[in-house]
């Protein structure tokens, strides 16, 4: 049976987002317990509103920002591509299926020239941090991740306890370090 466009049409707008993402989904979790509008007023004073083209829509940009935090995507690149493929992160996001994702150079401009001098992002991350512990979905001590994957051979009686801190800052400073690697193999000046 051949299908015709209005066919597929029919069918693309029967399927929304909201059916899309598992109800378990950590994303929800994360959009029921944290009320991201805070974010709008603490940006405010770095905005024009009444000078150049509509700036993409601030909860939008650091929501795009968190998600690379929270899943550890290492590239602004990279993060722009898992938002055109993952459902879950458009959903999260307030994008529709056929809604344009911010380009990666818009999250990098904005990160490395207008929130330059600025804390915005750790007063953010406190911010959702605070909401976060609050809901207990998280701890107010130490927070402890691995992901790598290694034959072990260890003693339990012979260890050594060490703390590594992870900020904000350093996730930005591999956000630069990866557009400044991808600029030189691009052959474009820094």
């Amino acid at each position: 049976m051949l299908r015709t466009n209005k066919d597929k049409q029919t069918a693309f707008e029967l399927v929304s987002l909201e059916s899309l993402v598992p109800q378990d989904h950590m994303l929800r979790k994360v959009d029921q317990y944290v009320d991201f509008s805070f974010i709008l007023e603490k940006v405010r004073p770095l905005y024009c509103e009444d000078n150049g083209r509509p700036a993409i829509d601030p909860l939008v940009l650091f929501k795009m920002v968190f998600l690379g935090y929270f899943y550890g995507i290492r590239s602004e690149r990279r993060l722009e591509q898992e938002i055109q493929t993952n459902v879950a992160y458009r959903w999260f996001l307030g994008l529709g299926l056929t809604d344009r994702v911010p380009d990666h150079s818009t999250i990098s401009w904005n990160r490395r020239k207008r929130f330059k001098d600025t804390t915005i992002f750790q007063d953010i991350f406190d911010e959702i941090v605070l909401q976060a512990i609050a809901h207990r979905m998280v701890g107010g001590r130490v927070l402890i991740s691995d992901s790598t994957h290694l034959k072990a051979n260890a003693n339990k009686h012979k260890f050594t306890r060490e703390e590594v801190l992870q900020n904000t800052k350093s996730y930005l400073e591999e956000l630069n370090t990866a557009v400044e690697q991808e600029r030189k193999e691009r052959g474009k000046k820094n």
